[in-house]
């Protein structure tokens, strides 16, 4: 039976957010602040700026934009046991904020033009309920972001259905614990995601399983969306994973 994502998260991927991201999310910290430095031009002044990360999850992509000289980090999840796990790996990273709440809401309690830049990376934006919320996160971000502040993007194009076997997809997989999922395309605007997790102990294997709708959302809708918020799209490609990345300006 599918679940609302927040008790998904809660259920299932909470408590193998950081195994699923390798084990060691200071390797993935490091990963991200070379990506984000390609895709934000470079590292920050030291001790300057303020950026959004908006489902930041354990804290990979918030960990590397404190690295990168960011004077202050949000980072914003609706999963409080995942921003725990975020401030016990920012301990020494005085930048960096937890904030408890979903995106729209925590954009629209800033000033406007507070933010030099945001990120929605990973799925975040396919967790929405629907393409209006995508939309009010397009919206909310356009207002916080200073003029010129870029917002980033990366996000999983599944508006083409898949068949058969095609559909089971490996996650990951180590001595002790296996992850995989595979996806129905229920309908043209969501597809639901299975994710099973088997983990062995000493009496052998358990497994655990959830369900959730994830948004079916077409890259070129998205950079429309961005057009029609007041932004100017300056970086959009596929990388080799499948995430399209996505970068847009603030208009003026």
């Amino acid at each position: 039976m599918s679940v609302r994502v927040e008790d998904h998260y809660r259920r299932l991927l909470a408590p193998n957010y950081t195994w699923m991201l390798g084990g060691d999310i200071e390797h993935t910290a490091r990963t991200q602040r070379a990506l984000l430095g390609t895709l934000l031009g470079g590292p920050a002044s030291l001790g300057s700026g303020t950026v959004a990360d908006l489902g930041c999850g354990s804290g990979a992509q918030t960990l590397a934009l404190a690295d990168m000289g960011y004077g202050h980090v949000l980072a914003i999840d609706t999963d409080g046991s995942l921003l725990e796990e975020l401030r016990a790996h920012a301990r020494g990273r005085p930048a960096v904020e937890t904030v408890h709440d979903h995106a729209v809401s925590a954009l629209d309690k800033l000033a406007t033009g507070a933010l030099d830049a945001a990120v929605c990376m990973g799925d975040t934006l396919l967790h929405l309920p629907d393409r209006a919320g995508v939309e009010a996160v397009f919206e909310a971000a356009a207002r916080a972001l200073c003029s010129g502040g870029r917002l980033v993007l990366t996000y999983r194009d599944l508006s083409r259905p898949l068949y058969g076997t095609d559909r089971a997809i490996p996650v990951r997989s180590t001595d002790d614990q296996i992850m995989t999922c595979f996806l129905d395309f229920a309908d043209e605007d969501t597809v639901e995601v299975h994710d099973i997790v088997h983990t062995r102990s000493a009496d052998g294997w358990t497994f655990a399983t959830s369900s959730y709708p994830k948004l079916r959302l077409a890259a070129d809708w998205v950079v429309e969306r961005l057009v029609e918020h007041g932004f100017t799209v300056a970086h959009h490609d596929q990388s080799d994973s499948g995430l399209w990345r996505t970068v847009a300006h603030r208009s003026a």
